[in-house]
């Protein structure tokens, strides 16, 4: 998310051609847009479902290759163009374009203020932001230049726009989403799925057992693909995580050409109260309490208390939630599959540039999760801790379907007699299905895994300034193809305790030089890391329990190792 705002900076979208320098002009005709309709229906609302799903669905790792693919019905009216975006661009690009298409209404928040007063980084406020100003786009019979608007918005957008009260209905300058119930009729394709540790992503399905997939965008323009889980904090409702969604818009008082096109008027909000699915139900819990006591609420489902992340599967399986252990866990391997190969793609961004090949500064950033310039752009310190906290979800989850199986939990849904080898098993098989490679510095090809992952997943370095083969964790024989100096290689040893590190802190000054890495964490809240990072190998854990179950005679033949 570049930083694009000082606190209470009033930047309003340029809309003009020269400043694009695309050659929009040229296009004029293709990317006009006209507003021929007041108000996005129900159909309209239907159609962006599809739109977003469709895209998420596809093969492809950028924004812009997705809006190029044969998933996007509307490909074949667009002007030459490219699009990058990050991931809080993202969400706005992708509705605008959406509603230029299909001739809707479409108008965005283009200032915001942090409710903390003055100083401080606006992506990471405490108490929230507020709307400052806002824009849309123009109503006129003959319409505008979309292309302009579309490229503008990456210059005003940022995760500062997510990071407002959920409970605000101001009239005039109202916020641009809401809050949904949470449920299956709510909890749709291009609902935005918003973490206030910095990060924004758009929900592309809801599957039958519960499980939300989302896809983003990042500062490096590579697209990712994952599950929501427990690395979107919830919050209270002043900062407006996990759910939003577009708030529905209207044009008021406008006149209508012989064209069809609406001319003048102005855009007006719906208020949440007319909302249908408005709701603070991610804030108050169930059954409902103060929203401003949000840390305080509970989660009962059919009179089971539940933490928050397993009541939001349960309100979003098709029927009553129960878990398929086995193929739960393929399904927990294939995204983070996935994300290794995504990642693989940030990597090779990073090194198409060449920032492996330049000294690194004297200094880490201010803050390592959020930041500007070429550590934004190529670094994945945010990127690794939402993998290792998939890792970790993943690991604490299977050991929870071994510990349900061991009580005949009703919600396991497992008839077998062996968990921990039919587990062993599918993970296995996972495994040998998910390959990653990467060339490292001497241009070979180096064959990794899932198991070769988890082995040094506190080895990956985030750190772009570094080679190739420490991108990916390499010690040994496979490191020594790597050019690195001994600069780079003390700052690599002393980032250790960063790597450990799966919790993002925004809120942490971070600005250290590799001497005052090297002294040590001393706790989350220095910014330097920690000792060790949490365990994470599930292979190990279900190798150990097969071996215990065949000592003990409960199973004669263990799972053969391939």
């Amino acid at each position: 998310m570049m930083f694009r705002w000082r606190q209470a900076a009033f930047l309003f979208l340029c809309v003009s051609i020269a400043a694009i320098g695309i050659g929009a002009a040229a296009h004029a005709q293709d990317a006009r847009w006209r507003i021929t309709k007041e108000r996005w229906s129900e159909t309209d609302e239907k159609a962006w479902q599809d739109f977003v799903a469709a895209l998420g669905a596809a093969d492809c790792w950028t924004f812009d290759e997705c809006i190029k693919s044969p998933a996007n019905p509307y490909r074949h009216t667009d002007p030459k163009t490219r699009f990058y975006v990050d991931c809080a661009d993202m969400p706005y690009v992708m509705r605008a374009y959406f509603a230029w298409k299909n001739g809707l209404p479409f108008a965005w928040q283009s200032a915001m203020r942090s409710a903390d007063g003055p100083g401080g980084d606006i992506r990471y406020s405490v108490y929230g932001n507020e709307v400052a100003a806002r824009d849309s786009v123009p109503r006129t019979a003959n319409g505008v230049n979309a292309l302009p608007i579309l490229h503008g918005l990456v210059n005003v957008v940022s995760t500062a726009m997510f990071r407002r009260h959920s409970m605000d209905d101001d009239a005039l300058l109202f916020t641009d989403t809401y809050s949904p119930r949470l449920d299956r009729e709510a909890i749709v394709p291009g609902t935005i799925a918003y973490d206030v540790n910095g990060h924004a992503s758009l929900v592309w399905r809801v599957e039958s057992g519960g499980r939300i997939l989302i896809f983003s965008s990042h500062p490096d323009h590579s697209l990712s693909r994952t599950h929501l889980g427990r690395e979107f904090l919830r919050t209270g409702p002043e900062l407006g995580s996990i759910f939003q969604k577009f708030r529905p818009i209207e044009v008021v008082g406008a006149t209508r050409a012989s064209n069809g096109a609406l001319v003048g008027g102005e855009i007006v909000g719906v208020p949440n109260a007319q909302i249908a699915d408005y709701s603070l139900e991610q804030y108050q819990g169930n059954p409902p309490g103060d929203p401003r006591r949000s840390h305080s609420a509970s989660w009962m489902w059919n009179g089971e208390n539940l933490d928050f992340y397993t009541y939001l599967r349960s309100r979003l399986s098709a029927g009553e939630l129960e878990y398929k252990p086995v193929e739960e866990m393929r399904m927990m391997m294939q995204s983070l599959c996935f994300d290794l190969r995504s990642r693989k793609q940030a990597v090779e961004i990073s090194l198409g540039r060449g920032i492996q090949n330049t000294n690194p500064p004297s200094r880490l950033p201010d803050n390592i999760y959020g930041t500007h310039g070429v550590w934004e752009l190529y670094s994945t310190p945010s990127r690794d801790a939402r993998l290792k906290t998939g890792f970790k979800e993943m690991y604490d989850l299977v050991i929870d379907f071994i510990k349900m199986d061991m009580v005949d939990a009703p919600r396991l849904n497992y008839d077998g007699n062996d968990l921990p080898g039919d587990l062993l098993a599918a993970y296995r098989e996972e495994n040998a299905a998910c390959n990653v490679s990467y060339v490292n510095s001497a241009g070979r090809t180096v064959e990794l895994s899932i198991d070769t992952i988890i082995d040094r997943l506190y080895d990956l370095s985030f750190d772009p300034y570094q080679c190739v083969e420490r991108r990916w964790g390499a010690s040994g024989e496979e490191l020594a193809t790597c050019r690195d100096g001994a600069e780079k290689t003390r700052w690599y040893e002393a980032q250790r305790y960063l790597r450990n590190q799966i919790d993002r802190t925004y809120d942490v000054d971070m600005g250290y030089t590799v001497e005052s890495l090297e002294r040590g964490p001393w706790g989350i809240r220095t910014g330097r890391g920690v000792e060790e990072g949490p365990e994470v190998d599930i292979r190990a854990y279900l190798e150990g329990r097969a071996a215990r179950r065949t000592a003990s005679g409960e199973i004669a033949n263990p799972p053969a190792t391939p």
